[in-house]
């Protein structure tokens, strides 16, 4: 695993948020859900939404470009600073009852904190997860067009709950700052959506190395293709869980299949493109089938 990863995924295992759920693996119908019902059995299977919507958005945003053990204390420390005092803003970090840049109040809107924060005290505050100059201005805007458009986080919130899933993602992808994946997180973990397979470097890679996706699939065309292929219900834990994966056995540079079949529990599901396991080459799977061309 390497080293700036930590050892759990953040969405998974006991303190992750989601909720644990039993779902019948039965015959899988797709190769891609038979892959995802493995990764189910290997970690976690779970329900997930119930997340503050903007609290999820800025997460996201401060985990781009960098790690969980990077982007977590950078959103623990922002929360302190401008969250809401008596709330409970984070399953897995502290709540200090701080709130100093507009937000010393119980009902303060985390919105309208960070529309108001000084953008050099927003950085600092969020230095860890890296990039913190951009990141803190793609925060500040993103909160003043929270406040314009939705009244604060509140309104947001009810905003990605319950309006209509295609519109509520384009939206967000109208905002600066957010992509593909920020907005499918968003809606996986703030809205509960089903169906959503949020495609972050590590599921882009596996996913075209075992042979669910074409080789060359970008990620829009990855998470079309694992959403077309496994059932709504299985696709959150299917997300976080082949994160997981990805940090234990899969890496991209010395996946566990190198070790031999019996090292990998996907070993007879995998194609193992852009992997040779004779030679210890490993590419890219979209390099694999160029040089195959």
């Amino acid at each position: 695993m390497p080293a700036d990863e930590p050892a759990e995924n953040i969405s998974g295992g006991d303190g992750g948020g989601g909720a644990f759920a039993a779902f019948d693996a039965g015959d899988a119908e797709t190769r891609a859900e038979a892959v995802v019902d493995v990764l189910g059995e290997l970690y976690w299977r779970k329900a997930y939404g119930g997340q503050d919507a903007f609290e999820c958005l800025v997460r996201t945003v401060l985990s781009q470009n960098t790690s969980d053990k990077a982007s977590q204390p950078a959103h623990d420390a922002l929360m302190a600073r401008y969250g809401a005092g008596d709330d409970d803003t984070d399953a897995g970090g502290d709540d200090d009852g701080a709130g100093d840049a507009g937000a010393d109040e119980d009902d303060a809107d985390l919105a309208a904190a960070l529309a108001a924060a000084d953008r050099d005290e927003l950085a600092d505050t969020i230095s860890s997860a890296g990039l913190y100059n951009q990141k803190s201005k793609t925060i500040v805007a993103l909160a003043d067009r929270v406040v314009d458009e939705y009244g604060g986080a509140d309104g947001f919130d009810e905003f990605v709950r319950s309006g209509d899933p295609d519109e509520v993602r384009e939206t967000m992808l109208d905002m600066n700052g957010v992509g593909p994946k920020t907005a499918d997180c968003v809606l996986l973990f703030a809205g509960g959506r089903g169906g959503v397979f949020p495609v972050d470097t590590h599921v882009h890679r596996i996913s075209r190395r075992i042979g669910l996706a074409p080789p060359d699939a970008d990620h829009e065309a990855v998470r079309e293709h694992l959403e077309a292929a496994v059932p709504a219900e299985k696709c959150g834990f299917g997300h976080t869980a082949m994160i997981q994966f990805g940090r234990e056995y899969c890496s991209a540079r010395t996946p566990a299949c190198l070790d031999g079949p019996d090292a990998c529990p996907m070993a007879d599901r995998c194609d193992r493109v852009g992997v040779d396991a004779a030679s210890g080459d490993v590419v890219d799977p979209a390099d694999a089938d160029a040089a195959a061309d």
